[in-house]
Parts: C-alpha cells; structure tokens; sequence
C-alpha cells in the first residue's frame, strides 16, 4: 500500500496509521464515536446490571470469588479496590511479571497488597523469556509479544486451576481507543479470538524452535476452550459496567494508596503516572512511534480529550513537545538484557522503520513524512 497521507482524528489527536482504527466522514475516529456513545449509556443501570452479575458469584466461605490481572498500577489497582471495598468481593491479584521489573512497580505492588488483597505473582523462566523478547524485538519491532501472551494465558490458567469463575479485566481497547471490534458483545465479554488476532498476534504454540521447546510454552499458552467452559469462567471488562479513564483511575487509587509515579516526566510523553512498571514500556511506545508514526504522547493526550480533561489544542502542543521522544533512562538494563551493543539495538529499530511514513535526509536524519501539525 502506497501511503499518500496520514489523517488525524477532527476530535483527539489519534492517526489513521493506527492499526485498525476507523474514521467517519467526517474525519472522526472510532474511539471519539465510542466516547459520544458512553455519554448516553445510563451507568446508574450498568451498575445494577454489574452488582446482580456479581451476586452469585460472591465467597461466602473466604475463598475467591474473582481474579483481577493485575500490574501493580492505576488501573487495574483501582478495579481491585473497588470489588474488595465498594462491591465486597475477595479478588485475588494476578500478576506476570514486567520484563524488567522497576523499584517504582514494586512499591506500587507492595503498598496495595499491604492494604488487604492476595497476590500471585508469577514469574517465567527467564532464559526462555529473555529468548522471546530478544526474538521479537528483532522479528516484530515489538520486544513485549511473549509478555503480552503471558498477562492473557496466566489469569485464565489461574482460574481454572482454582476453580474461579469471573475474571475483570480493564477495558476493551479495541472500542475505547480505536480498533475493530468483532461484535457489539465483546464490548463486555472478552473474547479468546480477538485476544490472539489484535493483543498477541499468533499462537504461541507456534513459537517452538531449537532454543524453546513446548514445554517452555506453557505460561504464554491459553487453556483449551473447554476446559475454561467446564469451570465456567467468565472474561468480562470492568469498564463496560463503570465508565472509564485512565486519569480518574489514577486520582481514585492515589487517595486510596501511597501510590508512587515516576521521579520525572515519562520519556516521550507528559504523563509520571502510566505504563511505569516495566523499563522496556519506553521502547515499546517508541518503537510504535517507528512503525505507525505516533507515540506515547499522542496516545497519552487522545485518552484524555476524549474524556474532556484537556483541548485538542493543548493535546497538540504537548505532542509537538514530547511525541517520539527517544527513551534513554533505561537504555543500558535493555542492551544487557538482550545481549546487544548499541549498533546492533539501532540496526533493528530503523529495520521496523516504515518507509511509508518516514524518510531520511542527509542533514536532518529521519523525520516523519505526515507530522502532526
């Protein structure tokens, strides 16, 4: 495909470029159309329907009654407190671990399981997972496809294995943010084919080689179909019952917990207090920044308009300050972790380059062919 232009959203600020998203018309993308659409669902009533959802499912003995995937940050953190303290659930808090774990995800952690939750915290083998996101790194431009296997497969696992029947994940970002979304249901219910088609991208029994046997798949592998029928589990998105955004999230749990945001302004975007548990969450907006020609800060700002805490025109300015921003704070911990120098590191980012949209000139290097202006 031969890219001629690259559209951004009349509303936010959110590309075309962006995989799957859809525009109106009127040049509006599908996640500002979702927006108009929360703002005439009754949640008074989605609130109704979630507390009668959630009756039958309630611990009467002390066991668990539900699994919440969770990071150790605002959003998931926030889901947690409010089914254990408003709703009166027993939530056990599932978490795979960050690649490269960071002292700021860890107290996070720490300070919310001081307060009342059990944790389970699973940990992978490291050999094999440091395998798989040097692999993808190099093959996908994308460093986190096992990792995003894992917060999938994991939470599931558990609740089979324990015979725990509802599991709330955050949101449905294929609707929230702009996506396809495979049937007005799954808006509500997550849904196993989207999971792997628009969240992993393959089935990760297929990433058996010399180096990784089946065998070392296991926690990236999603149980069988029937056996999460037999239990009964049910995936469903918290925000399909309360509405949602990431910075009353935030507000919310920080009154809630000594909740810590990073020492400085996350590299490529204006926000200290989003995506702060992994050193590789930098790279990664970066490297989406290569591919689709946006990054951490025109994600960042697009959420925030679209739930009316800032103007498209101070969205705009932040963006022309901070997006595709290059993340140097952790450089050095990733170039050890995937056993590269920093020739080969650059190698593979401008490989993931999209000529489409970029082009590179003598005197000023690389530059976008369709800024945001």
């Amino acid at each position: 495909m031969d890219v001629k232009n690259i559209n951004y959203c009349h509303k936010c600020l959110m590309p075309d470029s962006r995989p799957r998203v859809v525009f109106n018309e009127k040049g509006i993308c599908n996640a500002c159309l979702n927006m108009e659409e929360k703002n005439n669902i009754d949640w008074d009533q989605r609130k109704k329907e979630f507390i009668q959802l959630i009756e039958p499912f309630r611990s009467r003995n002390g066991s668990w009654d539900c699994i919440v995937p969770w990071s150790g940050g605002k959003d998931s953190s926030s889901i947690a407190w409010k089914l254990k303290y408003e709703y009166g659930m027993n939530p056990l808090l599932v978490t795979f671990s960050p690649i490269l774990p960071n002292n700021v995800g860890n107290y996070n952690r720490e300070a919310m399981i001081r307060e009342g939750f059990d944790h389970l915290y699973f940990r992978p083998n490291q050999k094999v997972h440091q395998i798989l996101t040097k692999r993808f790194f190099i093959e996908r431009g994308n460093p986190k496809v096992a990792w995003d296997a894992g917060i999938n497969a994991i939470p599931v696992q558990t609740a089979v294995r324990h015979n725990i029947k509802l599991i709330f994940y955050a949101e449905h970002g294929e609707s929230e943010y702009g996506g396809k979304v495979l049937d007005e249901n799954s808006k509500k219910i997550r849904n196993f084919t989207e999971v792997i088609e628009h969240q992993i991208g393959d089935n990760p029994q297929n990433w058996e080689t010399e180096d990784v046997s089946i065998n070392d798949l296991n926690p990236y592998i999603y149980p069988e179909i029937e056996e999460i029928e037999n239990v009964g589990v049910k995936s469903l998105y918290f925000a399909y019952f309360h509405r949602w955004s990431m910075y009353e999230n935030y507000n919310y749990i920080k009154e809630k917990i000594d909740f810590h945001t990073s020492e400085q302004r996350t590299c490529g975007t204006f926000t200290d207090f989003d995506s702060l548990d992994d050193k590789f969450d930098d790279i990664y907006y970066y490297l989406q920044y290569i591919k689709f020609g946006f990054g951490r800060c025109v994600r960042d700002t697009s959420r925030l308009i679209q739930n009316n805490h800032m103007t498209r025109e101070e969205g705009l300015n932040l963006c022309k300050k901070y997006d595709g921003e290059f993340p140097s704070l952790w450089l050095n911990d990733i170039l050890n972790y995937l056993e590269m120098n920093e020739r080969e590191f650059y190698e593979i980012i401008d490989k993931h380059r999209n000529d489409e949209i970029w082009r590179n000139s003598n005197d000023k290097g690389w530059q976008l062919k369709f800024p945001l202006i």
